[in-house]
């Protein structure tokens, strides 16, 4: 890797000055409340038109996060239905402020569905949904039945989606957090997603409180958890893709992760 991208998870009132703070040239962040199926809020001063010039202007790559509550895959008509929609307004809000990338996570079905059933419900929301930015479908930690919390789960949503229209602009985001703590080998992992998806567009970027396999979705700043710092950086050198770091603080705290990450990585 020649240079490392390397941005963060921040606050969506200002997300040009976060990444100034940060001295950081991409940032993430959530259109809305993450916990509700209430539509996209851009929140920034002068809305989407602003925040699209002002970081195209700053240099500054925005990626959106989609809502926690988003599930195309469960068989829950209640909650698929919904899911949907507010998957296709994230992606319309993400493409109108010029975001290179709208990340969600892969869902799951309850546990005493058949998974090929959350596959091909991913294939006919791929298909049901006008992708104008890239989606990276983002592994998970927990979760019996989850659809990314597993490489055997992660190849079966992808070849359910490989024949759907619009499957070229479906990619992957790599949570290191995730992947420790749902019981995946991170000294293979890069390796093993790029067998499957031919692909990695984005590493999520994060130590975790919980040891592996724990299925414990928790994040913690570089060197405070358990994932070995060696194995961490080789993660987000083998990925070669761009970096958000979900760690906990300020930008203080960020850019003491950004450093960390920078030395051990070379």
């Amino acid at each position: 890797m020649t240079q490392l991208h390397i941005g963060a998870h921040v606050d969506q009132t200002d997300p040009i000055g976060e990444a100034a703070a940060r001295q950081a040239p991409l940032v993430q962040f959530f259109l809305g409340n993450p916990q509700s199926f209430k539509g996209p809020v851009v929140a920034y001063e002068g809305g989407a038109e602003a925040l699209r010039a002002d970081a195209e202007a700053a240099g500054v790559a925005l990626y959106v996060h989609a809502p926690y509550l988003i599930n195309v895959a469960t068989t829950n008509n209640r909650q698929r239905i919904p899911s949907r929609k507010l998957l296709q307004q994230h992606m319309d809000a993400a493409a109108e402020i010029g975001a290179k990338g709208l990340i969600v996570h892969g869902g799951h079905v309850r546990d005493e569905d058949d998974p090929a059933k959350g596959f091909d419900n991913w294939r006919k929301a791929v298909e049901a949904t006008d992708i104008k930015v890239p989606l990276l479908i983002e592994n998970t930690a927990g979760g019996t039945n989850a659809m990314t919390r597993y490489l055997d789960r992660i190849k079966g949503v992808w070849d359910a989606i490989a024949s759907a229209e619009g499957a070229d602009m479906v990619g992957f985001c790599l949570d290191t957090c995730h992947a420790h703590a749902g019981g995946n080998a991170l000294e293979t992992i890069v390796d093993d997603v790029r067998a499957i998806t031919g692909r990695i567009d984005l590493v999520h970027a994060n130590d975790s409180r919980d040891a592996f396999d724990s299925g414990a979705d928790r994040h913690t700043n570089f060197g405070a958890g358990k994932i070995d710092p060696e194995l961490l950086a080789q993660v987000v050198r083998d990925a070669g893709a761009p970096v958000v770091c979900e760690t906990p603080g300020p930008a203080e705290a960020h850019l003491a992760d950004f450093a960390w990450l920078r030395e051990r990585i070379g």
